[in-house]
């Protein structure tokens, strides 16, 4: 297969997949009956991509095969020392049946930028999509075309050299898994509830908060499981100079009322690919965005005045949230409701489904 002309490594030529197709893949009617309510990451597609890369070969035998366990050595450096890292994206179906996804180009870079600070192989941003147009290749028909479902690809990459020892990995075998996914929100987006983790830290400066790895969710897990003791939806955690950071899994957006978008920026925070499709949105309407610190103190008072009119979340999963309430230990705060934070999740979704002109040349064709 050919990689798309607007790739930044478009001058590498194209790995040659080996393809081994699964004999036992689920039947025509299977599939369907599962494509009728997907869920989400409970069901998987029939093939999967792996490609490997050690020190002196390089990225070699690029594969797609059947869907199934990996085998580890016991003493495999990711079961000992967290080395790991992943990427969360989505294939859609247009109404003319076409399969595209959004942004492939971010996400390949932003796995780029976790492989550096995990000390792992970067694999080439044109790699990267052309392992998700494999894939599509073999399992396209596993790509919903409901309402608001879509098929989430996981590409993910992880040291497998055995070896006890702290230092990088000189094997690693990088993965692509598919699993189709309905609406995330049952009956329409409805404002979620957040507690403030004020006993636990998501990341610290200078560590690995940037990166998406899977020792941040980890950490992220306790916290999580205190904000549903508390009848909460998700978390929220602040850094180590008491400011807002990010949710569990998802960036947050203050709405002020000049009509201002301000989001926390720094170096713990994962830059989120859907925020910044987001942000774009609001610029393009007239909006101005400012990336900056946010103090839970400003939070709380920018409500209390008025002053902030919305809240909301934004991820690949959920893509757009509002958030109804904040609580803490002794507090209670509604939050304001607006229309804002709705209007850009159905202008980024009709995007993504073709509804609506992509003028930023956001979307990539994956079965073509």
């Amino acid at each position: 297969m050919t990689l798309l002309d607007t790739d930044p490594d478009a001058g590498l030529e194209p790995l040659e997949f080996a393809v081994t197709k699964n004999l036992t893949a689920r039947s025509a009617a299977e599939r369907e009956q599962i494509l009728q309510s997907p869920g989400f990451g409970t069901h998987f597609t029939d093939h999967m991509v792996d490609i490997c890369w050690s020190v002196r070969g390089g990225w070699h035998r690029p594969r797609v095969q059947p869907y199934g366990p990996i085998a580890l050595d016991p003493a495999a450096a990711v079961l000992h020392y967290g080395q790991e890292i992943f990427e969360g994206i989505k294939a859609y179906r247009h109404a003319d049946g076409s399969v595209h996804t959004f942004r492939p180009d971010q996400n390949g870079r932003r796995l780029q930028r976790s492989a550096r600070r995990l000390a792992l192989p970067e694999l080439p941003v044109a790699y990267f999509i052309q392992s998700l147009r494999e894939l599509i290749a073999v399992d396209g028909d596993w790509v919903p075309g409901g309402e608001d479902q879509s098929l989430y690809l996981r590409p993910f990459m992880f040291a497998k050299e055995a070896f006890l020892g702290v230092r990088p990995a000189h094997k690693v075998n990088y993965y692509v898994i598919a699993s189709p996914a309905g609406a995330y929100f049952k009956g329409g987006v409805q404002p979620v509830s957040i507690w403030l983790s004020e006993d636990y830290a998501r990341a610290g400066k200078g560590g690995t908060g940037a990166a998406k790895t899977g020792g941040n969710y980890a950490a992220s897990l306790l916290p999580q499981s205190e904000a549903y003791e508390n009848e909460c939806d998700q978390v929220v955690f602040l850094d180590q100079d008491g400011n807002v950071e990010e949710l569990g899994g998802m960036n947050i957006v203050f709405v002020l009322k000049d009509g201002t978008l301000v989001t926390p920026q720094s170096d713990s925070i994962l830059e989120g690919i859907t925020r910044d499709s987001i942000l774009q949105l609001a610029i393009d309407r007239g909006h101005k965005v400012e990336g900056r610190d946010v103090s839970l103190a400003q939070w709380r008072e920018g409500v209390a005045s008025g002053e902030i009119v919305e809240v909301f979340a934004c991820g690949t999963a959920a893509v757009v949230t509002p958030i109804g309430v904040l609580k803490g230990k002794g507090f209670f705060d509604q939050q304001p409701s607006g229309s804002l934070a709705l209007s850009l999740r159905e202008e980024l979704t009709d995007i993504q489904y073709g509804r609506r002109e992509d003028t930023h040349g956001w979307l990539h064709r994956l079965d073509a």
